[in-house]
């Protein structure tokens, strides 16, 4: 698997975009799964999937 995919998502009617299946195999994102949306008006617009930022959260929030 490389480890570097760039592609192109349409915007719908409903504002929804299908994630490219190329994407969604590196990353592991399957139905159902939740992402995230980072938006940034100068630096743009970022897709991370929930756990990643889960995992970043305990890390910095651990459970006592």
């Amino acid at each position: 698997m490389r480890d570097k995919f760039a592609g192109i998502a349409k915007v719908g009617e409903k504002g929804q975009i299908v994630i490219p299946k190329e994407a969604r195999d590196m990353f592991d994102i399957k139905p159902g799964d939740s992402v995230i949306v980072l938006c940034d008006m100068k630096k743009g617009m970022a897709i991370v999937k929930s756990e990643v930022l889960e995992d970043t959260i305990d890390k910095i929030m651990p459970n006592k």
